[in-house]
Parts: C-alpha cells; sequence; structure tokens
C-alpha cells in the first residue's frame, strides 16, 4: 500500500464547505488503497486575522507568545477535517505540531525543523486511520511552540513524507501544476509534466510563487518526489523529481520574474582590494539581502558597484549607501526602484550553447535595454525597465517556443 502525504492550502481549506470536499478527495485517495498523512494550513486569512488581533495588543508582540496564537490557526482546521471523515465513517485522527514532535530550533517565528518523531502515526497508519497534521508548527526541546515562517505547511509536509519514506509528496495549491511562465500574463503558458527540484529551487527564489523554497531544498536533499495539483479540479498536476536523461532535451523549462527589484549604484570609489567588502558589509548589517551585483572598472583606477534589493529594502539601501559614499569619497550615488529581473531556467542550458545570445537578441528586437546580467549553470537573468516586464517575457516565452510540448 502506497504512503501519500498530501498537503492542503488555506483557500483550499477556506470555508466548511471546502474542508468538506477535501474529506470526499481524501476518501478518494484512500480507496484506492493509499495510507494518507494530511497537512493542513489555517483557513485562508486566519493567520492574518490572529495577526491583527496580537499587533491590536501589541505592535511588536513577544515572539513566544505570538507563536502559540498562530498556531491555533491550523489546530481548528485539522479538528474540522477530522470531523468531516468521521461523519463519513472515515476514522481520523487529528495531530497539533506538538503531538507529532516535530522538533524544531527555538527561532520563534522562523523555526527550523531538526528532527520528527513518527511512531505515533505510523500506529495510527496500521489501525487505519487517516491522519491529519497541523502544518507551519512544531515544539523546541524545551516544550514551546514554534512556527515555521511563510510557507511552513509545505516545509512541514514534505518534512513528514521524508520522516515517514512516503512514495510521494502531493502539495495541493489553487493552481493545477508549475507553468512555463505565469498563465495571467501569458496565455499560451504551458503546464510542465515535470521539472528537476534544481529547476524548481531556481524558479522558486527567481520569483514563482506556486512553492516554498524551503520545501523544495528539504524535497530534494531527501529525494521526496514532489507533486504539484489542484484543489479544485482534477489532473496530474507537475512532478518534481531529480534529473533524468531525457530532460536535457528541452532546453528551457520556465520563464520566472520578480517585480520586487530595485538597483542601487556608487559611482567613482577606489579600485582596490577590499572595496566590495566596504560597500556590501554595511548593507548585510542592517538586515538587507543583495541579490545580483556588477562592477565596472574604469580608466582613471576607480570603480562602480551596482547592485540589487527587494524593492522594499530600497530606501534603507540608499540611506546606507550615501553614507558609505562619503565615507570613501565617491563621486555619486543612483538609484532606480522601478526596474524587474526576468530569469530563463532549464536543466538543458548544461549542454547546449547559444541560449543566452537568443536571449539577448529576443529582448534587443523588442527594443529592450538590459541594465544588469547574472548567470549560474541552469539559469540566466536580466534586469530590464519595469514597463517592459510583460512584452520581455511574452517576447522570450515565443522566442523559445515553450508553449510547444
Amino acid at each position: 500500500m502506497a504512503l501519500i502525504v498530501q498537503k492542503y492550502g488555506g483557500t483550499s481549506v477556506g470555508s466548511v464547505d471546502r474542508i468538506e470536499k477535501v474529506a470526499e478527495k481524501l476518501i478518494h485517495s484512500k480507496q484506492q488503497a493509499h495510507d494518507l498523512v494530511v497537512v493542513v494550513s489555517a483557513m485562508s486569512g486566519e493567520t492574518n486575522r490572529l495577526m491583527l488581533l496580537a499587533n491590536e495588543i501589541d505592535a511588536n508582540p513577544v515572539p513566544r507568545e505570538l507563536d502559540v496564537l498562530l498556531s491555533t490557526g491550523e489546530q481548528v482546521t485539522i479538528a474540522l477535517l477530522c470531523m468531516a471523515l468521521e461523519k463519513r465513517g472515515f476514522p481520523a485522527r487529528s495531530y497539533t505540531g506538538t503531538q507529532v514532535q516535530i522538533l524544531t530550533d527555538s527561532a520563534h517565528n522562523k523555526a527550523r525543523i531538526k528532527d520528527i518523531g513518527d511512531a505515533n502515526i505510523r500506529q495510527d497508519l496500521d489501525q487505519g486511520r487517516i491522519i491529519v497534521v497541523a502544518g507551519f508548527q512544531g515544539v523546541d526541546d524545551k516544550g514551546n511552540i514554534t512556527t515555521l515562517g511563510r510557507g511552513g505547511s509545505d516545509t512541514t509536509a514534505v518534512a513528514l513524507a521524508a520522516a515517514l519514506q512516503a512514495d510521494e509528496c502531493q502539495i495541493y495549491t489553487d493552481v493545477d501544476g508549475v507553468y512555463t511562465t505565469d498563465p495571467k500574463m501569458v496565455p499560451e503558458a504551458r503546464r510542465l509534466e515535470r521539472v528537476t527540484f534544481e529547476e524548481m529551487l531556481e524558479l522558486a527564489s527567481l520569483g514563482s510563487k506556486v512553492l516554498q523554497i524551503r520545501a523544495v531544498e528539504f524535497a530534494g536533499k531527501y529525494n521526496v518526489p514532489l507533486r504539484v495539483l489542484s484543489s479544485f479540479e482534477d489532473g496530474p498536476g507537475t512532478l518534481i523529481t531529480y534529473e533524468e536523461e531525457n530532460m536535457e532535451e528541452a532546453l528551457i523549462s520556465g520563464i520566472a520574474f520578480n517585480r520586487d527589484e530595485a538597483k542601487l549604484t556608487i559611482v567613482g570609489v577606489p579600485d582596490q582590494p577590499g572595496i566590495a567588502s566596504m560597500i556590501l558589509e554595511p548593507i548585510s548589517d542592517a538586515n538587507v539581502e543583495v541579490d545580483m551585483i556588477v562592477q565596472n572598472i574604469a580608466a582613471d583606477s576607480t570603480t562602480d558597484f551596482t547592485f540589487t534589493v527587494h524593492r522594499n529594502d530600497y530606501t534603507r539601501a540608499m540611506d546606507i549607501l550615501k553614507k558609505i559614499s562619503a565615507d570613501l569619497q565617491a563621486r555619486e550615488v543612483t538609484g532606480d526602484n522601478k526596474i524587474v529581473k526576468i530569469s530563463l531556467v532549464g536543466v538543458g542550458m548544461r549542454s547546449h550553447a547559444g541560449i543566452a545570445s537568443k536571449m539577448f537578441r529576443t529582448l534587443a528586437a523588442e527594443a529592450i535595454n538590459i541594465r544588469m546580467i547574472s548567470t549560474s549553470e541552469i539559469k540566466i537573468s536580466v534586469v530590464v525597465d519595469e514597463k517592459y516586464l510583460e512584452l520581455g517575457v511574452r517576447a522570450l516565452h515565443e522566442a523559445f517556443e515553450l508553449e510547444k510540448a
């Protein structure tokens, strides 16, 4: 009998009616001779509601108590789903993160999983029960409730699948799989039958919102086959797995984009060892993440140093850079918070030349100027002006014929 771990997000369990529909789906899976462990999020909007309550008391609530509060959202869902299953004559058992013994570190609001106790779950599975586990939460070694941060339920599901050596981990969302790009922007975008863990990691880090990075990292590390499916319509979804020989036939798997980019440049700093560190260390100390970096050396022994940050960090990074500029006697500091990043991702890049030149040629044909370029073994990213985002994505999707299987 196959062991399947399924995860349902907030929209999938957003009302009693939807919880009843999830129960029907689970019964269908159970009738196909599957052992089932189900991970659920809080009902849609519930975590935000609890956060607002906390902020009415304190704008900066104590992290430990915030975790105690936020973890209750999933507790409601697991109880309601088990009630729906029991009503239909299918024995079910709910578990909080503490009851499962999902052991985490003590970093409240962003804890990381260290270990999972599976004895109780295995015993219930042997007795034919459907197991329903609260996602997003765990317990530290002192017995404190912890939460895993954004995307925590995905991570819970994958970690459970790894601990239980499940045959597959299925993530049910409001989309029916991973697409070549956002179908809302490019109606011709095609659902992919499979992608590699490597490609999915790149897509997730570059702006694709289908899966959280931590969950994909966990799945890749422990070789857990991961499938993205729709909660609202039947279909095969997209399987995320290891690279296979025939996968190199596809040059590009998808196009990711990120609207939340901003670019800063410090002009005319001394071209000497340690200058990059002098610029970036204060930025890092302010907890601002730097993404792409370009350094240009001029003939007068000075250098221009450009980097990108999240748009929300633009003002803070600019203030820091102006102080650094005064210390280094730079000529000026410039910035632009109306840029976007477009990225091609595909394992086929490893064995095919000419992809970068084709990308640049395609954008040039649309009169789109490239501001920055970054590459890895399976990715090429460019920064362009925000107004060219949709045009650039559509042109590249057509140029690389991603609508074709």
